[in-house]
């Protein structure tokens, strides 16, 4: 994209830190920064403002930035009628949702690149996504745009001023993002239907829901499972189950490197959107740790283990925080990377028995199925294989694990897709929670350690003196306050981390920036979270996030971060805060359960309650009967390790109370349940323990 910087003097987004505003530092656009420069310089020269959105690796945003943002006679279109600000989504999710809802208002749908002419008052009247340089496919040329609205503003204000103003009304009416009503009770009638809601849009053949394009939606399978956990009905489990296995097995998972692409464009997860992203990685570690737990399937482990080392080798830089993501493209060609010919595998593969077994496992043929090459994806098993070639599951296993190495190391070679390389606070947070719970089911150290030095990381790099957080980390620089969804997902992470490194620290810093939210985000009013805080530039808007997509929203996510911090501290007010955004945002769950599954199961925590898990150990070392506890299925337990050094300050949060004096009497790890104010003996004996969890799951419960 810049194969012609050596000719072209850049612009000023040279002197930004963003990877997606890097990219477009030597357009022949005069492209500036989204600041108070800027938009005072559309209003001193009272020209329209042309804002366009995107994110490094969006494939799109590529190509409407070489067809048009690197072609002379469009910039000096540009540059003669328009202020042109570019804006990195990811680094201002707060500017890119007021005008999403616009385009979406307009034309329907959303995405990326999103084209926005702006008043100078940044009152949008012309929205879209990505136009073509010239008309094609009904959709108008990017040209003939610029010229239309130029001439509009010029000479028909008048006009452009009532549809900013008819557009800002209705902005106004969507910026709580659903309609909100109050339900009085919250109980297990609302998830009962809430999951059968889920499961009519349920794909029982290929799993996920609905057709195509398909995304994870991780936010409503992990809801599923807890469905199945309050219900025992195993429908619920085996769709999330089916679902997981064709994620893996399928073209959307990249089985040589690790790590999974965005979503699927079509409907059996075969071809991928071949951007990978933190955040899905993340998430979908989260699923298939909660998997292996309930099924014990070593192919849930596997891949797990895969993804975060990948996200380790590929995605954390030299100071171990993890960076944004990984492009689509390369050479200029979405998933050039990681597809393949019969004949480059025929060539790496020299044993034929190898190269059969090889082709077979993962689908490849001469005609290959994307674009004449070959997406790997598993269609065989190795059981089906181990009979046709008469070898053992072993063997097999040992054949598709050495040539696959040979050829990610071969891969390694290629012109590599462009990374994001910015640090993301919310993105760092879910990635944090990922590693903590792949900790918990492999009991590899290292990943403890990785999440251990990312949230140091945070805490050295990314607070303000004032004690507030940034959201965006590059090249040495902190900047942007941190909005809704990094303080939501960074408490989870840091309430996770408790529950393996029980500290007051972790403890402390939970509650500080839960209270710093609920000082600065709160709206009394309709008892939810502003996307902002009071303390962010005032836009045109200050909207809410409730929906659970892509990822889960930060209002859903503080609501279960509140009946963790309740257990822990006692603290009524966050039960109290917790319970009023349930029951203010429950009817809209239930007339859209698809885009509030972080939500359901957060009310899940509410209604099963939580099951307190403190196990006690004399020793500085891990209890190895955590370590067993660890890989059980229990969403609703709150766990906590209380050993050695530190054991008695913990005393100060109500979950401790009196429990440090119960540690130091006993001579073997044990192990203490308690659920609504009733508390078992100290136990020391798995099966026993396992009985009384098992006990707490109440009769009533099941059949309700």
């Amino acid at each position: 994209m810049n194969g012609h910087n050596s000719e072209r003097k850049p612009n000023s987004l040279l002197k930004e830190s963003s990877p997606y505003l890097l990219q477009h530092a030597y357009n022949p656009v005069k492209w500036l920064a989204w600041n108070d420069d800027a938009l005072k310089l559309a209003k001193k020269e009272d020209k329209p403002i042309f804002l366009s959105i995107g994110y490094s690796s969006c494939h799109w945003c590529h190509v409407m930035a070489h067809e048009s943002f690197e072609d002379e006679e469009i910039a000096n279109i540009m540059n003669e009628k328009f202020i042109n600000i570019k804006v990195d989504r990811e680094e201002r999710p707060d500017i890119d949702d007021i005008y999403q809802r616009a385009c979406q208002l307009v034309n329907g749908n959303g995405g990326w690149p999103l084209s926005v002419f702006l008043t100078p008052d940044l009152k949008p009247f012309y929205v879209g996504t990505y136009f073509p340089k010239e008309s094609r496919y009904g959709m108008p040329g990017f040209g003939q745009i610029l010229n239309q609205i130029s001439q509009a503003y010029s000479q028909k204000k008048s006009d452009i001023s009532k549809t900013t103003n008819e557009f800002v009304e209705a902005l106004v009416k969507t910026s709580t993002d659903v309609s909100l009503n109050k339900q009085n009770e919250i109980d297990k009638t609302v998830l009962d239907e809430a999951a059968l809601s889920l499961l009519q849009m349920a794909d029982f053949v290929h799993g996920g829901f609905g057709m195509s394009p398909k995304f994870p939606n991780v936010s409503n399978l992990l809801f599923l499972l807890r469905y199945y956990h309050i219900s025992g009905i195993e429908k619920f489990k085996d769709f999330v189950t089916l679902t997981c296995e064709k994620i893996i097995f399928g073209g959307i998972h990249d089985h040589l490197g690790g790590g999974f692409s965005r979503y699927s464009t079509d409907q059996k997860w075969l071809v991928p959107h071949f951007e990978k992203m933190l955040y899905d990685n993340a998430l979908l570690v989260l699923l298939f740790c909660e998997m292996y737990q309930i099924s014990k399937e070593e192919i849930f482990k596997e891949t797990v283990v895969k993804t975060l080392n990948y996200i380790l080798r590929d995605l954390t830089n030299n100071e171990s925080v993890f960076l944004s993501a990984e492009d689509a493209d390369s050479e200029g060609e979405e998933g050039k990377f990681y597809i393949w010919s019969k004949r480059e595998i025929n060539s790496e593969i020299k044993i034929p028995l190898h190269r059969e077994v090889f082709c077979e496992y993962f689908d490849v043929s001469e005609a290959g199925n994307f674009e004449g090459k070959n997406i790997l994806n598993i269609k065989n098993s190795v059981q089906s294989l181990a009979k046709r070639y008469g070898l053992t599951i072993e063997e097999i296993k040992e054949i598709i694990n050495q040539n696959s190495a040979k050829l990610f190391s071969v891969r390694e070679h290629r012109v590599r897709p462009q990374k994001d390389d910015k640090t993301i606070l919310a993105w760092n947070a879910l990635a944090i929670s990922a590693f903590i719970k792949g900790f918990k089911i492999t009991d590899k150290e290292n990943y403890l350690e990785a999440a251990s030095n990312a949230i140091d990381f945070i805490e050295n790099k990314l607070k303000s003196n004032s004690k507030y957080l940034f959201r965006i980390y590059k090249n040495g620089q902190a900047k942007i306050p941190a909005y809704l969804d990094d303080y939501a997902f960074y408490v989870n992470a840091l309430l996770d981390m408790s529950e393996v490194k029980t500290s007051t620290r972790y403890i402390d810093l939970a509650m500080t920036y839960s209270d710093f939210v609920l000082e600065h985000f709160w709206d009394k009013e309709e008892s939810n979270f502003y996307y902002t805080s009071d303390m962010h530039e005032s836009l045109l808007l200050r909207t809410k996030i409730l929906y659970d997509l892509a990822i889960p929203s930060g209002n859903s996510l503080f609501v279960s971060n509140l009946i963790r911090l309740y257990h822990i501290t006692g603290k009524v007010n966050y039960i109290v805060v917790a319970e009023k955004m349930i029951k203010n945002s429950i009817s809209a769950a239930l007339d859209n359960p698809f885009g509030f599954g972080w939500l359901l199961s957060s009310s899940y925590l509410f209604v099963k309650k939580m099951t307190e898990i403190t196990i006690f150990s004399n020793k500085n070392s891990y209890p190895n009967i955590a370590r067993e506890l660890n890989k059980k299925f229990i969403p609703n337990g709150l766990f906590a390790v209380v050993n050695g050094k530190g054991a008695s300050e913990l005393e100060k949060y109500s979950l401790f109370k009196d429990k440090t004096l119960i540690r130091s009497k006993l001579e073997k790890d044990s192990v203490m349940v308690c659920k609504e104010l009733v508390c078992s003996q100290p136990l020391t004996d798995l099966k026993k323990i396992e009985e009384v969890l098992s006990s707490a799951n109440t009769l009533k419960e099941r059949i309700k």
